[in-house]
Parts: structure tokens; C-alpha cells; sequence
């Protein structure tokens, strides 16, 4: 009976974050064009085929400028505050299942702001409009 009791818990703790962390998998790419206007389009629409980060010239995503192994350190970034959240908050299941799935967006705010201010990326994007 305790070990029931112990594998429920278990489940408590680590669903909120499998549930954010699939469903930042499957909109990642999606929050990306969002943001940066890169030409990315959903998982099952091409994904990265149309994104600027392969054009000769211009801008380059962000996100998706770092390579494969850049693209997993930012995806890990956005999953660590709802890996956090799901493990550590004290509130009830709901409510940290509602708080994961909300990190989501703002993780790639954050992340969508500094990597595009890092890169100069908005000057470059309004530059190229102006041609």
C-alpha cells in the first residue's frame, strides 16, 4: 500500500512537467517563427525548411543559427523552469500543471529576447525591410 501511495506522488511530481515538456516540443518551432518572424512552421508543415537561417543572406534565426546541439541547450533552457516547477512547487497538482504549461511562453521570451539582442537580430530583420 505504501508503495502505491509513493508511486502516485511520484506521478504527481513528474506529470506536470511531461505534459508541459511535450507540448513545448511540439509548439517550440512554432513560438519560434512567432517571435522572430524566421519563416519556421510547425513540426508536421516543414518545419525549419522555410526558416531565414537557411537563406544565403540576411538575418538568421536566433534559435535556430546555433546548430543541432544549440537548438537542444535552448530547448533544455525553456524545459528547466517547468522541470523545476513540476518537481519543487508545493501547490497541488493542477495548479503546477497550469504554471509548467504557462512557463512555456515566457521561457521563450526570455530566451527569444537575449539570444535576438545577442545576435542584433531585430536590426538586421527592420534593415532588410527597409531595402
Amino acid at each position: 500500500m505504501e508503495d502505491a501511495a509513493e508511486a502516485r506522488r511520484g506521478v504527481d511530481r513528474w506529470l506536470p512537467f511531461g505534459v508541459s515538456a511535450l507540448a513545448s516540443a511540439v509548439f517550440f518551432i512554432d513560438v519560434c517563427n512567432w517571435w522572430f518572424g524566421c519563416g519556421c512552421r510547425s513540426l508536421w508543415a516543414g518545419a525549419a525548411t522555410q526558416c531565414n537561417v537557411h537563406a544565403a543572406t540576411g538575418p538568421r534565426c536566433p534559435f535556430c543559427v546555433r546548430g543541432v546541439l544549440g537548438y537542444v541547450l535552448v530547448f533544455g533552457a525553456v524545459c528547466l523552469p517547468q522541470l523545476l516547477c513540476s518537481l519543487r512547487a508545493p501547490w497541488s497538482l493542477g495548479t503546477r500543471l497550469v504554471l509548467c504549461l504557462a512557463l512555456f511562453p515566457v521561457a521563450m521570451v526570455v530566451l527569444g529576447v537575449g539570444l535576438g539582442w545577442m545576435d542584433d537580430y531585430w536590426t538586421h530583420m527592420a534593415a532588410l525591410r527597409l531595402r
